[in-house]
């Protein structure tokens, strides 16, 4: 049970949002399986669903591994992290390692993106855009039923959040 906090930071540490040349390294998530002592089968099983769960991929409609029960329920685990009040604390850790603007009425939110333009760094992004571009997004993109259900309280979470936030960023709040 101790190998599975390992994984996680494992997985996002090949993750292209925290390299420096936005590409993913599946690497260590490799070694990690192997040491385990799974079968090649089942490693690839593992790196199929890590790599073609995230929503860049379904962003541009390229899943990179079959839409199986196993991928269905990591997806959906790994959508549930982004979302709710956890979700809100990483969105704003994330920006604020990237320098990124809590909010600006100036930028606003990018629609229809690409899966290179959501990737891109190139474009002043900030943190509030962010539910728009993406963490709005998740709760009906959500493949099981369990999913869905424990989608739908954080999503609304997320929604008294950002409205809050422009009541106060606007001063009536």
């Amino acid at each position: 049970m101790g190998e599975l906090p390992f994984l996680a930071t494992s997985v996002r540490s090949g993750d292209y949002k925290y390299t420096k040349d936005n590409v993913e390294d599946m690497s260590i998530v490799k070694r990690f399986l192997e040491e385990v002592g799974l079968e090649e089968g089942q490693r690839e099983e593992i790196v199929a669903i890590i790599t073609g769960m995230g929503f860049k991929n379904e962003v541009s409609k390229k899943l990179n591994a079959e839409p199986t029960l196993e991928f269905a329920i990591v997806q959906d685990a790994d959508r549930l992290d982004a979302i709710g009040a956890i979700g809100v604390a990483r969105c704003f850790t994330y920006g604020g390692s990237k320098n990124s603007a809590l909010h600006d009425p100036n930028v606003l939110p990018r629609d229809n993106l690409s899966k290179e333009k959501y990737m891109s760094k190139e474009e002043k992004q900030t943190s509030i855009n962010h539910f728009h571009e993406k963490l709005f997004k998740l709760k009906d993109m959500m493949k099981t039923e369990a999913g869905k259900k424990r989608a739908e309280k954080r999503h609304k979470f997320m929604e008294n959040f950002v409205a809050e936030f422009y009541e106060e960023w606007s001063g009536k709040a």
